[in-house]
Parts: C-alpha cells; structure tokens; sequence
C-alpha cells in the first residue's frame, strides 16, 4: 500500500483526508456523511448501516443487534470493532474515510486510532454536528411515526439520548485534546449545515488546520 501518512510536496491533501461524524440520535449526521462522501470522494463507513444490513439479512449478528437497539442501547464494542476493522481493510488502497456513528465510547476511538495508524491512516479531522435535545426528540419522533422504527418510539428515544450523554459525549474531550475536533451547529436546515462542514472540511484541506467551532 502506498504511504499517505502525510502529503508528498505538490500532493494533494485530499489523499490523507479521514473524517470522523458525530452527534446525537437525529443530528443528521447519516445525512451530511453522504454529502461529505459525494462531494469529497471519500469511502463512507456507517456502522449503522453496516448492523442494519445484518438485522434485514437475519443473520446471527443481525439477531444480536436488534437485541440491543430495541432496548436502546449501544452494541458491544466488541461486535462493533470487528466489523469496522474487516471494512478498513477491504479499502485501505483508496484516498481517505468518513466514519458514520463510529466511535461511540472512548474504548472504540483509541482502537478505532490504533487501527488507521497502524496503516499510516490517522484520523484528520472530527466532526461534531450539535443539535439541541428537544429539537432531536421532535425529529425522532417525527422519524419514528413516519417510518415506524422501533427504535424511535418515545420511551426508546429518551434513553438513546441518555445513553448518547453519558457514554458518547466524553469523546468531544478526546478529540479536543488531539486538536481534532470541529463542532458544528447543526439546528439550521440541511444545506446550511453542509455548508458549515464544507467551510470546515476545505480549511483543514488548504492548511491543515482545525476550525473549533463553525456556527
């Protein structure tokens, strides 16, 4: 595999361009993720999709998931790493990831490190798509009414957001301390918000540098 660890004089930055997407239930971070993904030719890892597709094929796995996701609760990190791990190295030849609602706890953002450096593909940029609670509850709940998610009925709802609270924010503190993270004020409508990632995506491409906060 060719090293893209870091760019070759006149190379382009794009070549080492690996995203981290997070926010809470409802943030539309599955929605921006493609949109970062169109515009940016990245590969799009979304373990989200990645359990779904295993709960539709009813596969053993599937079975396990859908255990923990009408409870709503987060998969075991261990179920979840071993998917992520077989996806990063079916493409470890292409420019660059976004990862789509991995990691979720601290335990999976030091192995999720420890995976790409050992590849020479460190994480560039995080970002973290923030959305007021009653706002995220409303959309879920508008979600789950439209679509008829078992995940998205209104006592499941309230304890994903607890769970994301308590398990999921602690990588905000992670990741700033790399340098890492950008936070994105996600309570504007779809484009607005893809705007604010894009503003944060090309700065980091033409300088490598990290925008905190993008409102």
């Amino acid at each position: 595999m060719t090293n893209i660890s870091g760019p070759m004089p006149g190379e382009n930055f794009l070549h080492m361009l690996n995203i981290v997407i997070f926010g809470p239930p409802g943030s539309g971070k599955g929605t921006q993720s493609a949109r970062i993904v169109k515009k940016y030719d990245l590969i799009h890892l979304s373990t989200g999709d990645m359990m779904r597709e295993e709960m539709k094929n009813d596969t053993p796995l599937g079975r396990e998931v859908r255990g923990y996701i009408d409870k709503g609760l987060l998969v075991p990190d261990e179920v979840v790493l071993k998917e992520i791990d077989m996806h990063i190295n079916r493409h470890l030849d292409k420019p660059g990831f976004i990862f789509d609602g991995f990691p979720r706890t601290i335990v999976q953002a030091r192995a999720l490190d420890q995976m790409l450096e050992a590849e020479g593909l460190p994480i560039s940029l995080v970002i973290s798509v923030d959305v007021e609670e009653e706002e995220l509850f409303k959309r879920m709940m508008g979600r789950g009414e439209d679509s008829g998610r078992s995940d998205d009925a209104e006592h499941i709802i309230r304890r994903r957001l607890e769970v994301y609270k308590e398990q999921t924010l602690p990588l905000i503190s992670y990741y700033m301390e790399q340098g890492k993270i950008a936070s994105i004020n996600g309570m504007s409508p779809v484009d607005q918000v893809f705007d604010k990632i894009t503003r944060a995506i090309d700065t980091y491409l033409e300088s490598q540098t990290v925008l905190p906060v993008v409102d």
